[in-house]
């Protein structure tokens, strides 16, 4: 590959479904069940906890507006570090600009999907159009993915001496722990049968995609900063919200509070997280300490920075960048 981004892209490419139409529309039903059932006990908890929620709403409204526009630039942050980590994802060079702008627009995205489905496919959509082939623009966002994972676990590696005692490993019962590893056992049993070429293809493609990023040195800083910065830019706008409610737990607290409960709401793959990191982030600081209340207003004025007002810029991006066949 001559490494020269193009606006080409095969015909038939991104539209051709693979596995026809019927396993495609049974997902999105699946998916849309889900969502509505995460919506309807977000009400309920809602409708339960009222009082608690409007008084969060009037403590954000009375929030120190400083420390809301500290948090509002950690979130337009969150996308150019986005964009770094993509771009040391790959060796050919990107169009900043453009790979900015999708970023901007797979956030949006990803609050419309669940699991990630949005932002993985308006970045897959860009690759494609700067000319890589379908493997190797999938090989990109694993390897993008599994940096910002590994990130993850270093900043909470790096949080939790300064937290002794926040985060507890939960005690479970035997028959969830043998169910676990049969569930593995059956895994890499299927992985090993008529699977398994295709998975060791695979992953000797991901391993020659890793290796060829991080012979390059920049684009090695570029994967690792990008993903350690979006995620610390992440915690950064939450700890500025809860200092602008004046929220009585200190910034390494909830920064580590967020990480985890991000992480246990990954289990729950609601689109963007919506409803299920809202509730595990707002009981991780109403337990670790901060009245519900201002724990609310917390999580409102995040969600606030880095969901609902960027959104209908992002969903417009997007549409742009579509009409544009940029994507």
């Amino acid at each position: 590959m001559s490494g020269r981004a193009t606006d080409t892209v095969p015909r038939g490419t991104l539209d051709a479904p693979a596995d026809g139409p019927g396993p495609r529309l049974r997902g999105v039903v699946w998916q849309g069940a889900l969502l509505l059932c995460v919506l309807l006990f977000l009400a309920y908890l809602t409708q339960r906890h009222w009082p608690t929620v409007r008084s969060g709403a009037v403590r954000l409204a009375l929030a120190d507006q400083g420390w809301l526009a500290v948090g509002a630039v950690a979130a337009v942050g969150t996308w150019a570090a986005s964009a770094l980590a993509q771009q040391g994802a790959v060796v050919e060079r990107l169009p900043g600009v453009r790979l900015v702008a999708a970023q901007f627009a797979a956030g949006a995205a990803n609050h419309l999907l669940p699991a990630g489905i949005g932002a993985g496919a308006v970045n897959l959509r860009f690759l494609l159009r700067c000319g890589l082939p379908m493997g190797r623009s999938a090989g990109a966002l694993a390897v993008k993915g599994g940096a910002g994972g590994v990130s993850r676990l270093a900043l909470i590696a790096l949080l939790v001496p300064f937290c002794p005692g926040l985060l507890r490993v939960p005690e479970l019962p035997l028959a969830w722990l043998v169910g676990a590893l049969g569930a593995v056992a059956l895994i890499a049993a299927v992985a090993a049968g008529p699977l398994w070429p295709r998975c060791r293809l695979a992953l000797r493609a991901l391993m020659a995609d890793v290796r060829a990023v991080h012979a390059r040195p920049g684009r090695a800083v570029a994967l690792w900063g990008g993903s350690l910065a979006f995620a610390a830019l992440h915690c950064s706008a939450v700890v500025a919200v809860a200092r602008a409610v004046a929220l009585p737990l200190p910034a390494p607290e909830v920064a580590l509070l967020y990480l985890a409960a991000s992480g246990a709401a990954a289990l729950l793959p609601t689109p963007g997280g919506l409803g299920s990191l809202d509730a595990a982030l707002v009981l991780a600081l109403a337990t670790s300490g901060a009245p519900a209340a201002t724990a609310a207003s917390a999580v409102l004025g995040y969600r606030m920075l880095t969901v609902w007002l960027p959104l209908t810029p992002g969903l417009l991006t997007l549409a742009v960048l579509l009409r544009r066949k940029a994507l």
